[in-house]
């Protein structure tokens, strides 16, 4: 009760309707006094209608003359003028309600993007020179250790330097399933510790890290419109001057033709009943209401929508391409094959090999080192983007990677071999193969986009032909491009658009496909939320590395343009046809005519505005199967 007389607008709706009760009483007891009526009438338009009056003459003063507050203020005063007390009354009464009901569903909505601020933790427990303090999470730098109990948030990006405990990742990654960390596991701010005790290493700040990341992303999507809050804003811009010409019209043209001022009453009422029916909030709220729920659907399920015209970019795509590595694949890889020439050893071709890719971080050279844990590093190394290495070990001068750094040395490989190549001062040495394998959840993922209107699926990828076409046959992909350079990959995609004819999404992993997934028509990032290239590339964003998660985010952004182009047949065709109604002069027949009018606004701008909320009550409909 004590937050319904806090709510001004609850209780200015319920002490105007009461006033209006009280001038209907008025009015059939003193059979409509020409003095009592007016008053008490007069009083209930001045209580429902302050804010929007008040609104309305600030709007002159700013250059906005012709917004919703001006036409129903002008709707509603010229009603009272003219005798209709009870309709002008009912006209600014029932625009409160719809104001109101309209403003509870933007509040619902924000609540929803609102909820993503609580994985932004304020404070921060830090380990300084053995003693524990506490401090704001902005005070954390890169370096300091942080310590992480049972319940806590975790305040920025870090690693775990030592315990072992299951964390909640939900709020950034939406998956339920609890991860489990210890030493070496990467925590992203926002996650939450449900047992044990860590220690962690701070590797951001509160500003660069996950959880600020996305809620920046949130917020600033609302600033990126899509194709219909743009033409919504555009229309506005013409239609309130035209609708406002064609009221003037109405009431006036018609008496000056006809030489009568005794119709004059009757053609402003219909000119007053168009004003109100032609009211554009229900497109003005509804639709920008649709993707901002879009947004906060998706973002509660780990996907983020960078703006309105991601929606348009992903819902639209006929053709999707995707990386591999990582992307398809777990990127874990694992030595299959040795392959060493005439005198020399499988284990030596692999402890050559190990020492060379000591100090790289890719996921291929862990699994080379891990064939022979034990060699001793390079003393230098040279790496070759695209194509491999070329180190400098005790016994020489190695060379490991593909065909194409081979022949940039200079080194004659035999034609049916395969894989990885190495070579030493010149000479041929042999190969190692090594497989990756497929994601469990590719195929089913694929055939959801295939069955979301995807016509073609193709693979872009840097692996060799032989793996890359393994992998594209047990996943379904319909066209491989493999030993690919990132320019390459760059240069692939522009010719498949321009093959097709047809908008095509990228689904890389954000950092070496940042150039692809700017100039494919909607780029997914997956898992790329830490870093930089994948938010400034990207125009979705999966903050976890589920490929599941594509076919979701394309059935939210269908949903949410679907409701919105609703919202905007619905409130135009509605509007349209009772304006017409109006300045025809039917709805002036029927006792009331200005109440129908007052329903035709504010009961299409709250269906459109229900029909709105439909993508932020969506998240069960979007689920993960």
């Amino acid at each position: 009760m004590k937050k319904l007389w806090n709510d001004k607008n609850l209780l200015q709706i319920l002490a105007g309707g009461i006033l209006l009760i009280a001038g209907f009483l008025v009015e059939h007891l003193t059979d409509g006094h020409p003095i009592a009526t007016p008053i008490v009438f007069g009083i209930a338009l001045a209580t429902t209608g302050c804010s929007v009056f008040w609104r309305a003459i600030r709007g002159i003063f700013r250059g906005q003359l012709l917004d919703e507050a001006f036409l129903m203020a002008i709707a509603s005063i010229g009603a009272f003028f003219i005798g209709e007390y009870a309709e002008g009354v009912a006209v600014m009464l029932f625009y409160l309600v719809g104001e109101y009901c309209e403003s509870r569903a933007v509040r619902r909505s924000r609540a929803e993007i609102k909820s993503l601020m609580e994985m932004c933790p304020d404070r921060a427990l830090v380990l300084k020179d053995g003693n524990e303090e506490e401090v704001a999470a902005e005070e954390v730098e890169i370096g300091d250790t942080v310590i992480l109990r049972p319940g806590a948030r975790v305040p920025v990006d870090a690693v775990v330097l030592s315990g072992d405990a299951d964390i909640n990742t939900a709020a950034l990654t939406g998956e339920s399933l609890p991860l489990s960390a210890h030493a070496g596991t990467s925590l992203k701010s926002g996650m939450i510790v449900l047992n044990g005790v860590l220690y962690a290493k701070a590797e951001r700040t509160a500003e660069t890290s996950a959880s600020a990341r996305i809620l920046t992303l949130v917020q600033d999507a609302s600033e990126r419109k899509s194709k219909q809050e743009n033409f919504i804003t555009a229309f506005s811009r013409f239609y309130t001057p035209i609708v406002v010409g064609l009221a003037v019209l109405v009431a006036f043209l018609p008496p000056i033709i006809l030489r009568d001022a005794s119709v004059l009453r009757d053609w402003v009422y219909r000119a007053l009943m168009f004003l109100v029916v032609s009211c554009p909030c229900a497109l003005v709220i509804s639709v920008p209401l649709a993707f901002f729920g879009g947004i906060g659907c998706a973002a509660k399920q780990g996907i983020l929508f960078k703006g309105g015209c991601s929606f348009d970019a992903l819902a639209s795509a006929k053709v999707a391409v995707f990386d591999k590595t990582g992307t398809l694949t777990k990127g874990e890889f694992s030595v299959t094959e040795v392959t060493p020439v005439r005198g020399v050893t499988k284990e030596e071709l692999l402890r050559l090999v190990s020492a060379a890719e000591a100090h790289s971080t890719h996921p291929i050279a862990r699994a080379l080192r891990a064939a022979a844990p034990d060699a001793p590093p390079a003393k230098s190394v040279k790496d070759v983007p695209g194509k491999g290495l070329l180190a400098v070990l005790p016994q020489g001068k190695v060379a490991v990677g593909n065909a194409a750094l081979m022949a940039d040395i200079g080194v004659a490989v035999p034609a049916d071999a395969s894989g990885i190549f190495v070579a030493k001062d010149g000479g041929y040495l042999g190969s190692v193969t090594i497989a990756d394998t497929l994601r469990e959840e590719v195929v089913p993922m694929l055939a959801d986009l295939k069955r979301s209107g995807i016509r073609k699926t193709v693979m872009l990828t840097g692996d060799h032909e032989t793996p890359a076409r393994a992998i594209a046959k047990q996943a379904g992909i319909d066209e491989v491009h493999a030993g690919l350079l990132p320019e390459e990959k760059y240069a692939a995609l522009e010719e498949i658009m321009e093959t097709e004819g047809a908008k095509a999404l990228y689904v890389g992993d954000g950092i070496n496909d940042a150039p692809v997934l700017a100039r494919a028509d909607a780029g997914i990032a997956m898992g790329g939320i830490g870093s930089d290239a994948a938010i400034e590339a990207a125009d979705v964003i999966l903050t976890s590395d589920q490929p599941a998660k594509i076919p979701i985010a394309r059935k939210i952004a269908k949903m949410t343009l679907r409701i919105a182009k609703e919202n905007i047949v619905f409130a135009l065709a509605v509007k349209i046809a009772v304006m017409a109604l109006a300045a025809s002069g039917v709805l002036s027949r029927f006792p009331g005519g200005m109440w129908v009018a007052v329903f035709a606004d504010v009961g299409v701008s709250l269906l459109a505005v229900l029909n709105a909320l439909r993508t932020v009550f969506s998240r069960k409909k979007t689920a993960p199967r």
